[in-house]
């Protein structure tokens, strides 16, 4: 049947029904890292958050242009017009080339995608690759009268804008009189006519490393103008979907808004989406704070904080971590602990021996009855309507432990399942743990087909003991199996064994 999709719109605050555009097509936008450092756990919601849009919206039979940048020039120190340009600073500190730091962190961040099963973009433009682009975007906002040049930088008129347009903190709900009054003294304001007014571009200093050829001088441009001028080539303008983490709403997320009407009249796109933020002890998780864990040091399961103390007390998978974010929602808050990741490692271990134990299911029925039991008929359209309300993965999650309950169930022989309903089970859980939460099995390597058959000698041998009578033998294979690590659990079709 088809599906109703409703998405939350941050710009009006409410659930929407999806209307694409262009029918059967999907324009996404996606801002991508500042490749300055590794990747860490704030990085991977983003990419898990929206992978999963991107999965769904093509389950459903979209065609989708999936872009998300790569921001390599432009985002200086502190989001403020001030500071140096990080990636600038990075190869300075490093005595690189600021494109060998942005290469190196690029390749970094995309082997962290792919271990997390994150579907590589349809586009990945990146920032200095658009200079032309950047530059013809604030001509045309220069052409409009809403931005002004001041020493060889240009700025967004923030209150030229309003007095013309009345839509500026539209989407964060902020008011000029509020930025007046919280707006830092920064180095640079001066030659901005109001602390508000934000940079299309800068003016470069003697030592800045990066720099291009502008009308108005050799400089870089502004880190919002990146998203705007990529988003209007390569998806047009407007397109569908703009998505980002929470802390871009203000001020890049509504510095695009303002640029793109400023130069086109209209808004960039139908619908914005953002994710929450990942927090340690209720602080927002962060490069610039310093308080953030690699995601290759929670796959090593190694990190200190700043006074030695080890943050990590096991190595965690990357399904475990992908596990442990699409149990909340996207747009709630998830605070790290030991304790919430072993939860999720748990509860995706639990999900993988259902599935396992599932193909290890004989229909109890035949082929008598080809029916399915109350217990399943509706659980694929309940993890569709969890999908269709906002991309409710913890709801969608909630539905395969059910259908994990009933795998056991039958199992155990406390249910009789027929041929459908084994097959409806498994098509529920190639559908939406693994198409479309894009979880998979970290189980399948060769090592592990090795030791799956050498527990199956282990559990022959034991099975001979115990038709021997021999259950010395029996419970001493089990016991130092449980010793191992290693649970045995009998039933009506022999053992079965899981970790």
């Amino acid at each position: 049947m088809e599906q109703q999709l409703l998405i939350y719109n941050t710009l009006t605050r409410n659930k929407e029904l999806f209307r694409p555009i262009t029918e059967g097509r999907v324009g996404m936008y996606v801002c991508g890292p500042t490749v300055y450092g590794d990747g860490h756990l704030g990085h991977a919601r983003p990419a898990i958050t929206f992978d999963v849009v991107y999965r769904y919206l093509s389950h459903l039979g979209y065609k989708v242009r999936y872009v998300r940048n790569i921001t390599d020039v432009g985002h200086l120190e502190h989001d403020a017009d001030e500071g140096e340009d990080k990636i600038a600073k990075k190869a300075r500190l490093e005595q690189l080339e600021p494109m060998e730091v942005a290469q190196y962190y690029t390749n970094r961040y995309h082997a962290a995608m792919e271990k997390l099963n994150v579907l590589p973009p349809s586009i990945e433009p990146h920032a200095s690759g658009h200079i032309m682009e950047q530059i013809a975007l604030v001509q045309s906002i220069l052409d409009a009268g809403l931005a002004y040049v001041s020493n060889g930088s240009v700025y967004f008129d923030v209150r030229k804008y309003q007095e013309v347009t009345h839509k500026y903190g539209q989407l964060s709900g902020r008011v000029i009189e509020e930025m007046l009054a919280t707006t830092r003294d920064l180095d640079g304001q001066d030659e901005k006519r109001f602390p508000g007014d934000f940079a299309l571009w800068k003016k470069a200093s003697p030592e800045h490393i990066m720099r291009w050829p502008s009308p108005w001088s050799d400089g870089f441009p502004g880190w919002h103008a990146e998203c705007t001028a990529m988003g209007a080539k390569y998806l047009g303008s407007p397109f569908d979907i703009h998505g980002g983490g929470m802390d871009l709403v203000f001020p890049h997320h509504e510095s695009e808004i303002a640029q793109c009407v400023a130069s086109t009249g209209h808004a960039p796109c139908r619908y914005w989406m953002h994710n929450n933020m990942i927090t340690i002890n209720g602080q927002k998780m962060g490069k610039s704070l310093g308080n953030f864990i690699t995601l290759d040091e929670f796959f090593a399961g190694s990190h200190k904080d700043k006074d030695g103390k080890e943050m990590l007390e096991q190595a965690y998978s990357p399904m475990t971590i992908r596990f442990f974010i699409l149990q909340a929602h996207y747009r709630s808050t998830v605070d790290f602990s030991n304790e919430a990741l072993q939860a999720a490692e748990k509860g995706y271990s639990k999900l993988m021996e259902a599935y396992k134990a599932l193909g290890r299911l004989k229909s109890e029925v035949g082929g008598q009855k080809s029916d399915l039991i109350p217990q399943t008929s509706d659980l694929r359209q309940k993890c569709y309507n969890a999908m269709n309300d906002d991309f409710s993965t913890p709801i969608v999650i909630s539905h395969l432990f059910e259908a994990a309950r009933i795998i056991n169930g039958a199992a155990d022989g406390k249910l009789q399942l027929s041929q459908a309903d084994i097959d409806e089970l498994r098509g529920i859980f190639d559908t939406f743990l693994f198409d479309i939460l894009g979880m998979r099995d970290e189980a399948s390597s060769d090592n592990t087909a090795l030791i799956d058959g050498l527990m199956h000698i282990i559990l022959d041998i034991r099975a001979t003991a115990k038709a021997n009578k021999d259950w010395a033998t029996s419970d001493k294979i089990r016991d130092a199996l449980k010793e191992a690590g290693v649970t045995v659990k009998d039933g009506k079709d022999g053992a079965t064994y899981s970790f």
